[in-house]
């Protein structure tokens, strides 16, 4: 039983993963077809690596570890979607933080340098 439903949750995963590779073709946008991948590849992976867990109970560290990689690099990813298809300057995008930036991106931009104080 442990054995069907392990296959069954890598067979799962693989359905996933092509099921993310299919919207690569379409006309919709480059951030779109990589939103959609991302997800798709994310729970294709953690089923395929469920399944694992269920076939060689004795690997769980590595396999725990797996898991919390892709959770984290593919969260990762998702902001650093976000952040190339926001249309926001970047003091809108980070708020206080872009500060220590502004001069550097005013003087890039032929902008005249001001005093902070001096706003």
């Amino acid at each position: 039983m442990i054995d069907l439903l392990s296959y069954g949750c890598i067979a799962l995963g693989l359905v996933f993963w092509f099921w993310g590779t299919w919207p690569l073709v379409g006309d919709r946008s480059v951030l779109y077809k990589l939103h959609s991948l991302s997800i798709a590849d994310t729970l294709g992976s953690l089923s395929i690596v469920f399944g694992l867990l269920l076939k060689i109970p004795r690997e769980w560290p590595l396999l725990l570890l797996a898991v919390f990689s892709l959770a984290l690099w593919n969260t990762m990813l998702g902001y650093v979607l976000a952040y190339c298809a926001s249309d926001l300057p970047p003091k809108e995008r980070w708020g206080d933080a872009a500060e220590p930036f502004s001069s550097l991106t005013s003087s890039l931009n032929g902008e005249p340098q001001t005093e902070q104080g001096d706003a």
